[in-house]
Order: C-alpha cells, then sequence, then structure tokens
C-alpha cells in the first residue's frame, strides 16, 4: 500500500474514486474508503485532509462529506424518505387541498423515481419539493440506479401500495423491458411526467408528458464558447454509459457542422467508469490524441471525468487552459476544482419544478393535450478556458 505526502497531489485515480464515492453516497466513512481505495486509514484521511483544503469535501466525524454547491442559495435541503417510503416535507398545503379533522391538511401523494439520490439528482428533487408544497403535493421517494434492468418492481410498488396520484419519474430507457414499462404505466391511469427522458407510447407513438433539458444546446454552447476563443479543434469526452451522453454529443456534431468543422479531425472519445482499471490509459489515450490532431479545446462529460482529465494533463506537463481548454459538462463541483473548470449547468431546480407544474396541470385538467418541456441550460464561464496557444 502507498501512501502519498499530504501537501503533494493525489494520484488521478485515488481522487476520481474518493469523488465519485462521495458523489454516489454523499458521506464516507475512512473505513470504507480503505477498502475501496486499497490504501491504508493514514493515506485516506491525508486524502480527504488534502480535498477539505481545496473546498471540495468537508471533514466529519470518521470521514468526509461532499460540498456541493446549490443552483440557488438558501435551497433547502431534498425530501429524506422516511421508513413507509413518503418523503418528509415542510411548509403548508395550498388552500385547494382537503384537511384532517384536526385541521391539518391533506397533501396528495406523488410518486418520485430518479436513478440516483447523489449526484445531479437532489438539485432536481429539491425543485420538485418546493413545487409540490405549493401545489398541496408531497413527494413518495424512491432511489433506482443506473445499472436496474427493470424499473417496473419500483413503478409498481409506489401505484399499487403507496396509491400515488401521479409519477415524476427518470426511468431507464435504454434497457429491453422499457417499452413494456411505458405501455404498462399508461394502461394504469396514473398521471405521469418524464423527467429528463423522453418516450412515446401506443400504436401512433403518442408522446408522453416529459420536461428535459436541452442538452444538445449545452453542448454547442461549450463548442461556442471555446470556438469564440480560437479554438478552431474542440474535441468531446463522454463518460460510458450515460443517458445524456448522447444528447451531448449530437449538439457537439450540429455545432461543428456550422462552423464547418470535421468531427473526424479532432477528439471523440468515451471513457470507461472511472473505477475501471482501464480509466487511466483511457486518459492517456485522450491526451494523446489531442497531441496528434492539434486539438486544443475538449468538453468532457461530467464533472468527475474532467476534474480527472485536468489532473492528468498536469502530471504530463500540460497546462490547462494554456495548452488545453476544458469545459466540463453537469457542475455539480466543477467550479470547486483548481483551476476552476468552466462548466455547462444543466438547470436541475427548475427542470424539478417544471416537472411538478405540468403534475398538477394534468390533475386539474385530465383531458388537455400532452405538454414536452424543453428547458435551457447555462454556460458558467472559469479558469480552465483561454485562448489557445499561438501556432
Amino acid at each position: 500500500m502507498s501512501t502519498i505526502d499530504a501537501r503533494g497531489p493525489l494520484p488521478v485515480t485515488r481522487r476520481a474514486q474518493l469523488l465519485d464515492a462521495l458523489h454516489r453516497q454523499g458521506t464516507v466513512r475512512v473505513s470504507e474508503l480503505t477498502d475501496v481505495l486499497g490504501v491504508t486509514p493514514v493515506t485516506v484521511r491525508r486524502d480527504i485532509a488534502q480535498l477539505a483544503k481545496e473546498g471540495l469535501v468537508r471533514r466529519v466525524h470518521g470521514g468526509a462529506t461532499l460540498v456541493v454547491p446549490d443552483d440557488a442559495p438558501g435551497a433547502p435541503a431534498p425530501p429524506v424518505t422516511s421508513s413507509s417510503g413518503t418523503a418528509s416535507s415542510s411548509g403548508t398545503a395550498s388552500s385547494s387541498g382537503t384537511a384532517r379533522p384536526d385541521g391539518e391538511p391533506v397533501l396528495r401523494p406523488v410518486g418520485m423515481l430518479v436513478p440516483s439520490l447523489d449526484y445531479y439528482w437532489p438539485g432536481v428533487v429539491r425543485g420538485a419539493q418546493d413545487e409540490a408544497v405549493g401545489h398541496g403535493m408531497r413527494l413518495v421517494l424512491r432511489g433506482s440506479s443506473y445499472e436496474t434492468h427493470d424499473d417496473r418492481p419500483q413503478l409498481a410498488r409506489l401505484v399499487e401500495q403507496a396509491a400515488v396520484d401521479g409519477l415524476l419519474i427518470a426511468p431507464r430507457m435504454d434497457v429491453p423491458r422499457a417499452a413494456d414499462t411505458m405501455a404498462w404505466l399508461a394502461s394504469t391511469g396514473v398521471p405521469v411526467v418524464l423527467v429528463e427522458r423522453s418516450a412515446t407510447v401506443g400504436p401512433h407513438h403518442a408522446a408522453m408528458e416529459s420536461v428535459v433539458t436541452d442538452h444538445a444546446l449545452g453542448a454547442a454552447m461549450a463548442v461556442r464558447h471555446l470556438a469564440s476563443l480560437g479554438h478552431e479543434r474542440v474535441g468531446l469526452v463522454l463518460s460510458e454509459h450515460s443517458p445524456t451522453g448522447p444528447h451531448v454529443r449530437r449538439g457537439w456534431l450540429e455545432t461543428l457542422a456550422e462552423a464547418g468543422h470535421e468531427p473526424s479531425a479532432t477528439v471523440d472519445v468515451v471513457v470507461p467508469d472511472l473505477r475501471a482499471e482501464r480509466f487511466d490509459a483511457a486518459l492517456d489515450d485522450v491526451l494523446d490524441r489531442c497531441l496528434s490532431t492539434g486539438t486544443t479545446g475538449l468538453l468532457v462529460h461530467a464533472d468527475t471525468e474532467a476534474m480527472a482529465l485536468v489532473q492528468r494533463c498536469e502530471q504530463r506537463g500540460l497546462s490547462v487552459p494554456r495548452d488545453l481548454s476544458v469545459v466540463a459538462y453537469d457542475d455539480e463541483v466543477a467550479g470547486l476544482f483548481s483551476p476552476r473548470l468552466t462548466a455547462v449547468r444543466p438547470p436541475r431546480l427548475s427542470i424539478g419544478r417544471a416537472a411538478v407544474q405540468l403534475l398538477a396541470a394534468r390533475l386539474a385538467d385530465p383531458g388537455r393535450p400532452a405538454h414536452r418541456v424543453v428547458i435551457s441550460p447555462s454556460l458558467r464561464v472559469r479558469e480552465s478556458s483561454a485562448a489557445p496557444p499561438s501556432s
């Protein structure tokens, strides 16, 4: 087992693994990290101390917790699912709700299924919770997984056991049973709003109600930003198995075509999960391709992959942004890294709020046409993007 000096940089793989564990769990213990990282407790504590100094984590008794910037100042904490599966809520219901004999309002139960309760989705849940209270609703929150192959059992429990009045869901759409699950949902008669997903049902492929981020626009904003700085070759790095990846790639391709640039002349790479043994080799391959093609700007999905790539640049003597400009996609922790990463930020709070608004409108008017809402992301320009080196 290896150790490092607390003042030196963390090895890129261990740093990425540590941050990934925090993204997935929110809070981790030293004892857990020693097994995950394969190092001594002393080394783990040093790593945590270094990340705390950088502002990425906060030290707690026996471990660390992730420091995540909220989408808006003063945003409330996401609801916590109780043992009965009901998300706690605060505030008062709207005056349209009914009341119990004791005078307390009766909030309509609304099921919410998201693929993760840590990375990306807490902001969406916060937005939904904020909006639900004003509509006399309470969230019944369930967490799924990006690895699940069938969301129907979780959805069935919400419909049949929790007896929810509506559903806000982000199911897996790239698995064999996805179409069957959507058809089953349509047959239940329970109003459904897809969140960051889209789908059609029935013989005429009728669109289901949905709220999505315009990820293709986000990618286009990143490419145009780099092009405005003078970058003529802007590459793309995507994380494997991400449902956002295809949309980001579409925006990247369309924007390169608008500028008359050939995608094959630059970097177009999908990297494996950062816990995979070949992750470091994949980062080296990306940088080798940048050097061989003259690529001076990269759009990287997601934050963790972007941070790992920047650190790999440092280890190879490449400067960001002097030699390579990097734009991250997601902006969960990109602004806390050093250098602070320019990033595309999806409108997580707004996505959650809009989903509840759609569901409330559907419950009030069951016969209204299906609405599909598309919300624009934003670009946060920071220290990791600059004009390319002069030739």
